[in-house]
């Protein structure tokens, strides 16, 4: 028999609360401008930031606030907005999926026209996306935006301890101390980090040890 334990691929299921949400000085900004709703300069605001970094917490922290729609930017479509009944709307990863440039510039101003809001997220500010259509452009350039800015190191050991939690997993002090300083510092990377730790630890039925991330982090691969 396998001495190492099969590993299932389930799904986690991540806390998306306001209470669980990490407040650092890199994000501070960007959950004032969620927080300050509904007395927003405009209609819609941008959300931008590295991917990771928690653009999908605070669009939940706003769609419990404001009982906003999520759509799907690769689906979005003018036919799927005619008969939309809510008043707030998000579209996420706006920049970077294969988004209906028109079907966006209808929303954007279907919004305006009945006093809705449009939450939209992205890696970068909307004046940066790729957009041939130059009165979309005129409307992105032209929106406020919350930006989240990279992580610094207590961000990134809080928010291991917090992926780790949704694991339903717990890791020593000594353990965290000493990946800190080793690891990349992005959001991204460290999702990818606890993923592997923790099918590590399943599959050999072991705890996670400062060996066994020593281990781990060798052989995952930093970002391009």
């Amino acid at each position: 028999m396998n001495a190492r334990q099969l590993v299932f691929d389930l799904p986690v299921r991540p806390a998306l609360g306001r209470d669980d949400f990490l407040v650092a000085p890199c994000n501070r900004e960007a959950l004032a401008w969620i927080d300050r709703w509904p007395d927003w300069p405009q209609h819609a605001l941008a959300l931008a930031g590295p991917e990771g970094c928690g653009k999908t917490h605070l669009a939940h922290v706003w769609r419990a606030s404001s009982g906003a729609l999520l759509l799907d930017a690769a689906t979005l479509d003018e036919a799927s907005l005619a008969h939309l009944p809510e008043v707030a709307v998000i579209v996420e990863d706006a920049d970077r999926r294969l988004v209906s440039e028109r079907a966006l510039l209808h929303l954007f101003n279907m919004q305006r026209e009945r006093g809705g809001h449009l939450l939209l997220t992205g890696r970068e500010a909307p004046a940066r996306w790729e957009v041939r259509l130059p009165d979309l452009a005129s409307r992105l350039n032209s929106l406020p935006v919350a930006t989240v800015r990279p992580p610094d190191e207590a961000l990134i050991g809080a928010l291991l301890v917090k992926l780790l939690a949704d694991r339903q997993v717990r890791v020593g002090e000594e353990v965290l101390a000493w990946l800190l300083p080793r690891m990349e510092r992005s959001f991204a990377f460290a999702r990818r980090l606890v993923a592997a730790l923790d099918d590590a630890a399943l599959s050999r039925r072991r705890n996670i040890s400062v060996s066994l991330a020593r281990e781990i982090l060798q052989h995952l691969a930093p970002e391009e």
